[in-house]
């Protein structure tokens, strides 16, 4: 009855634990009864406001950054690969001046490179007379080598080091050597500050040549210092010292950790088939091997993979085609987290600060020239010096943090309920409970007082009863 529903609504209002109703209910007082009701309506508005707020600003996935300075007692040596920046023997390249240009082509695939049509021909004729030729080969018989007489001193932390101990790679440089690589059994680590990696390299620069026409104009070493477990990277981000000096390379260790989406670009069920961990470099040497072997059915030997390797003809008349493609229709981007190689969700980076120093005194020239057996301008013209070392023993960590959790969400929430209207979990419960019991209540009332529905076919019944009535009598 209508009665007993005002009478449920009162007890409701008397007992709830949503503050401020009661005291509509309760006073007697018309002018007491508006301003309570204006005090709760207000408050359930800036309650509103509040919450609106507190969902737009979680839903826009704010994060933090946090950066921490961790110190240690020992600490992991990164891996570093040397390259000569002259990348062939003279003699081997002396009546094969299109050889330049072949490794160009081939190294395309790791940087952009435009073909010069001035080769066309020459390139043409050369592979029509070399069928056979393997530009990987050629390179690792006839490029840069490490031995015993292009490493003359390497010492590790106290130990000494030999060529073995470094692994071969290619890279656009032709052959590189990479020391503390990612196959050996136990990282080689450090506990001294301003001690690590020390080397004197003999470049031979009259024994070994590069075309100055792609822009290979200096002699000396260039060296990248990656993670062991990542692939080098020159690209431009090599780290360069010219013959006759002394580089003094002091590294720190970064570790960056990055949210995954939304909260960051990272996508963390991305693996690599060839690689240890992700990185993007990696990631986008594997997505250009795919769509290269897709398309020319090789790969490429400077791209990680087990497919057939790419002959010159491959390169010339399909790869770098391919690669243009892959550009122009960016088949594979870097960056975001629809990208096809986004950012990795962790990484480390080894900033250094590199220092010179003349490697032409007086004295180190009469040293080395009798311990060497070499004149003053041979070591000034062909030796490179080379000292890489931590500056402390520490690693720093950016680390990419949720700015708001659903716990505090909920906790804000429920702050600002509690604040403005005294409200909590049990006063919600109480509202949802007081509403479905009113909908039950009315659904009841509206079966119960609906109108009975029309008989149409009453009449038609009575009248075939009073039919069969008739034929009776």
């Amino acid at each position: 009855s209508l009665e007993e529903r005002k009478k449920f609504d009162h007890e409701f209002a008397m007992s709830t634990s949503f503050h401020g109703v009661h005291n509509i209910v309760q006073t007697r007082s018309k002018i007491r009864k508006v301003l309570w009701m204006l005090v709760v309506l207000g408050s359930i508005i800036i309650v509103a406001w509040q919450i609106w707020n507190r969902f737009t600003n979680y839903f826009s996935w704010p994060t933090t950054t946090s950066i921490v300075v961790q110190y240690v007692e020992n600490i992991e040596f990164p891996a570093v690969t040397f390259c000569n920046l002259n990348r062939f023997q003279a003699h081997a390249v002396a009546n094969l001046s299109i050889i330049f240009f072949l490794w160009s082509i081939v190294s395309g695939v790791l940087h952009a490179f435009d073909i010069d049509n001035k080769f066309s021909q020459e390139l043409k004729d050369f592979l029509q007379g070399n069928q056979n030729f393997s530009i990987k080969e050629f390179t690792r018989n006839n490029g840069f080598y490490l031995n015993s007489s292009t490493l003359l001193e390497c010492d590790f932390f106290g130990q000494p080091c030999y060529p073995e101990d470094f692994e071969h790679v290619f890279t656009e440089y032709g052959n590189c050597f990479t020391f503390n690589h990612m196959d050996l059994p136990a990282r080689r680590r450090v506990s001294v500050s301003g001690r690590g990696l020390s080397l004197l390299f003999d470049i031979k620069q009259a024994q070994f040549t590069d075309d100055p026409t792609f822009g290979f104009i200096d002699a000396g070493i260039t060296y990248v210092i990656h993670s062991p477990k990542e692939p080098p990277r020159f690209d431009g981000l090599g780290l360069s010292t010219p013959v006759g000096m002394h580089a003094h390379a002091a590294i720190s260790q970064l570790k960056t950790v990055i949210q995954e989406y939304p909260w960051g670009e990272c996508n963390p069920n991305i693996k690599l088939q060839h690689h240890k961990i992700y990185s993007t470099y990696g990631c986008l040497q594997e997505c250009k091997a795919r769509h290269i072997q897709d398309k020319c059915g090789c790969l490429p030997f400077l791209l990680p993979g087990n497919g057939t390797e790419c002959d010159l003809q491959k390169f010339y008349s399909c790869v770098s085609p391919a690669l243009y493609n892959i550009e122009l229709m960016g088949l594979c981007t870097v960056g975001t987290h629809n990208s096809t190689c986004p950012v990795p969700c962790e990484e480390t980076d080894y900033p250094t600060t590199v220092t010179y120093s003349s490697f032409s005194g007086e004295k180190a020239l009469t040293f080395f020239s009798t311990k060497l057996k070499r004149s003053p301008e041979y070591i000034r013209e062909n030796l490179v010096y080379i000292d890489i070392k931590y500056h402390d023993l520490n690693y720093k960590m950016t680390r990419q943090q949720k700015a708001r959790s659903v716990s505090g969400l909920l906790a804000d929430v429920g702050g600002q309920l509690g604040l403005f209207c005294g409200a909590s979990m049990i006063t919600i419960i109480e509202i949802v409970e007081y509403v479905f019991t009113n909908f039950c209540w009315l659904c009841i009332f509206l079966l119960l007082k609906a109108p009975e529905m029309p008989q149409w076919n009453i009449p038609a019944q009575n009248e075939q009863t009073d039919k069969e009535g008739i034929q009776d009598c």
